[in-house]
C-alpha cells in the first residue's frame, strides 16, 4: 500500500492544551508523524508527494466564511499588536440568533468548537496541505489502486463545515469522501479514532449519499460529551445515513472487533462504492488520551475486518498521540488488512 506524506505539517506546532482547568503541551505535535512515518517504513510501504489540489476540495466541504477565516485569521490577529503567541478564543457564541462578528476575536469565537484547536502562523498551510494529502490518497483509488494511506496532520474529524475544534481544522476524510463522489454514487466513512467524530457527523447528517459510521468511546464520560450517541441516525434526506457504535470506557479488542461486525453489516447493507477509514489509532492501550484498550494484535484485526468489506480503500489519518507503541500500531493495522485481501 501507498503512503501519501509532506513534511509541510511540520509548519503546526501547537502547545496549549486545556485539561481539566489545567495548560499542558498538546499531544497533538510534529513527533507524532515521525513515529508514523517509522511505523509505515517498518510496514515497508513506499511513501508519495501529494499533488497541490487548491481550495476546490476544501471548498466542497466547508463555508466560505470559515475558509477566509482560517485563511487571514494569523495575520489579522497579529496585527491586533497585544496578542498572545496562539489563536484561542475566549468566546464560544452558541449561535442563537447571533449576527456573524467581523473583528478576528468574535471569528475566533465563532469558528472554534472548543479550546482545543490553537491556531498558530504555519497552520493554515499545514491544514491545506494535509487536505492535500487526503485527496491525493483519493485520487490514487479512483486512478485504480486498491488503498491508500494518507498521513495527514492536522487531522479532520471534529472539523465542522465552519467550526475547528479538538486539534481539527479541516476535515480530511470528509473531503478525501466528497473527492470520492466524483466517481462513486455512494461512499461510507468509517471512523475509528476513540472520540467521536462529530465534525464529520455534521457535516454529512443530512445527506443519503455518504453514510458516517463512528465506533469511538462513549461520549457520556468522553470527548466530544454532547455528540456521538446512538440515537443520532441523521436527519432529512440523510436520516438513518448515520450510525453510532458507543463502546464503554476501557473496552478491549474482543468488545471492538464486534462493534466492527456491527459496522460491517450496515456497510453492507448501504452499498458503497468506496471507503474512506478515519483511522484514529487512539483507542490504543497506551495512548496517552486512555479512552479504550486496543492492544496492537488487535489493531492487526481491525485491519483485517475492513479488508473484509472488500472496497476500494483510503485510510486518512486522525488521532494516535506519543507513546512507544503508536508507530507499531499503525504497521499492524495496516498489515492487518494486506493480508486480508
Amino acid at each position: 500500500m501507498k503512503a501519501v506524506h509532506t513534511e509541510l505539517h511540520r509548519s503546526h506546532d501547537p502547545q496549549f492544551f486545556l485539561v481539566r482547568g489545567v495548560v499542558k503541551r498538546t499531544t497533538e505535535q510534529p513527533e507524532r508523524a515521525d513515529r508514523l512515518l517509522k511505523g509505515l517504513k517498518d510496514g515497508k510501504h513506499q511513501l508519495v508527494e501529494p499533488t497541490t489540489f487548491g481550495q476546490g476540495p476544501r471548498a466542497r466541504i466547508h463555508s466560505p466564511e470559515y475558509l477566509s477565516f482560517l485563511s487571514e485569521a494569523w495575520d489579522a490577529w497579529t496585527a491586533l499588536g497585544d496578542s498572545g503567541p496562539e489563536m484561542i478564543g475566549n468566546i464560544h457564541p452558541v449561535r442563537h440568533a447571533g449576527t456573524y462578528p467581523t473583528h478576528i476575536v468574535g471569528r475566533l469565537g465563532w469558528h472554534t468548537a472548543d479550546t482545543a484547536a490553537p491556531i498558530g502562523p504555519g497552520t493554515w498551510a499545514a491544514a491545506c496541505a494535509a487536505t492535500d494529502v487526503a485527496v491525493t490518497a483519493a485520487q490514487m483509488v479512483m486512478d485504480g489502486e486498491d488503498a491508500t494511506y494518507a498521513l495527514c496532520r492536522p487531522p479532520g474529524h471534529h472539523a465542522y463545515r465552519d467550526m475547528a475544534g479538538g486539534f481539527c481544522f479541516l476535515n480530511n476524510s470528509a473531503i478525501a469522501a466528497a473527492h470520492l463522489r466524483l466517481k462513486h454514487e455512494r461512499v461510507v466513512i468509517l471512523d475509528v479514532d476513540v472520540h467521536h467524530g462529530n465534525g464529520t457527523q455534521g457535516i454529512f447528517y443530512a445527506r443519503p449519499d455518504v453514510y458516517t459510521v463512528s465506533i469511538h468511546a462513549d461520549p457520556i464520560a468522553y470527548y466530544p460529551y454532547v455528540w456521538g450517541y446512538a440515537h443520532e441516525r441523521g436527519e432529512g434526506p440523510g436520516l438513518g445515513a448515520n450510525l453510532n457504535i458507543p463502546l464503554a470506557i476501557g473496552t478491549g479488542d474482543d468488545g471492538y472487533i464486534q462493534a466492527m461486525d456491527v459496522a460491517r453489516r450496515a456497510i453492507e447493507s448501504f452499498a458503497p462504492g468506496a471507503l474512506v477509514i478515519a483511522l484514529g489509532l487512539d483507542a490504543s492501550e497506551h495512548d496517552p488520551l486512555k479512552g479504550l484498550a486496543v492492544t496492537t494484535p488487535g489493531f492487526r484485526r481491525i485491519g483485517q475486518a475492513i479488508a473484509k468489506l472488500g472496497l476500494p480503500t483510503v485510510f486518512v489519518q486522525e488521532g494516535g498521540y506519543l507513546s512507544d507503541i503508536l508507530g507499531a500500531n499503525l504497521t499492524s493495522v495496516l498489515a492487518g488488512f494486506e493480508e486480508a485481501r
